[in-house]
This record gives C-alpha cells, structure tokens and sequence, in this order.
C-alpha cells in the first residue's frame, strides 16, 4: 500500500510540474544566439544574417502533414509582405533527400534549411512541429505558435502586423 501511494504521489507531482523547455531553448522575450544553418534551397547562412529586418521562422519536416498543410499560406505570405519582413524555413528532416522532394513540389519562393545536428530545434523550442515564430529585427523572440495555421489570412496578418509593428 506505502508502494502505491507514493507511485501515485509521483505521478501527481510530475502532473503538477511544467514541460521542460528543449535544451538551450531561448523564450518569448530573449535575443536569439547565432547559428550556422545548412541550405537547402541556397547556400549556407548564418541567422545573423537575418538581423535587420522582421523575420519569421517555420520549422516543418516533410512527414508532418501539418506542416505540409500550413506551407503554401507561409509561401502566399512571404510572396505578398517579403518586401517588410522574412520569411524562412528550417527543416528537422534526418535525410535531405526528403526534404528536396518536398520543396521541389511545394516550390516556395522564401529559403530553406536543415537542421541535422538539433541545433535550431533546440534553440527554437520545436518539440513539436510545426512551429513558427516571429522575431524582431534585433533577433528577439516575440510570438511562437505551435500547430499549423493559415498565415495569409487576415486574422494571421494582423497579429504579425502588430508583432512588428507594421502596417500590413
């Protein structure tokens, strides 16, 4: 009986207890480090690169229907707002054979890259995906959203516009 009530406490105090964040994971709030990014739409950059102007970052892999499902409104979008802010893409792929074949039929107009080593997932917080994210043009994190969306639409253009204080 003394067994079973503590197995039962543990699992109520491991309810209670909030997700653990992934490793090195920069929150809501906090400047992005520099990273190394693999291309795979062009060539390698650093996303320091990005600094300057907003940026919006998706991380997908080419199983993930969801992640398939939300690509060509973020492709509408980076084609339509490209000129105020960027867009890219991250892939968590493990083979970069897979993640070409899904790019050549999506065909997006915005860059891609890959993320073998779990770098980027890990500083993004991408324990699961799809995640996207809107970072100012320092490189703070602002917004992250979980799970696939319409990124054209006018309820998601409005909340990017007033994330970085565009008029959109």
């Amino acid at each position: 009986m003394k067994t079973l009530f503590s197995l039962l406490l543990l699992c109520l105090l491991g309810m209670a207890m909030p997700a653990a964040a992934t490793p090195g994971e920069v929150a809501i709030g906090q400047t992005l480090r520099e990273a190394n990014m693999q291309g795979l739409t062009g060539p390698a950059r650093k996303l320091s690169e990005f600094r300057g102007k907003p940026l919006i970052i998706n991380v997908w892999a080419s199983w993930c229907g969801p992640c398939r499902a939300e690509m060509g409104s973020l492709d509408r979008l980076a084609r339509r707002y490209g000129k105020q802010f960027n867009v890219i893409g991250i892939s968590t792929d493990d083979y970069t054979a897979r993640a070409n074949t899904f790019l050549k039929a999506a065909n997006t107009a915005f860059p891609h890259f890959i993320d073998n080593r779990l770098e980027l997932e890990n500083m993004l917080g991408a324990d699961r995906i799809p995640l996207t994210l809107l970072i100012d043009a320092q490189g703070k994190v602002l917004g992250k959203y979980y799970g696939a969306k319409e990124w054209d639409s006018p309820e998601a253009i409005e909340t990017i516009g007033k994330g970085f204080g565009l008029r959109l």
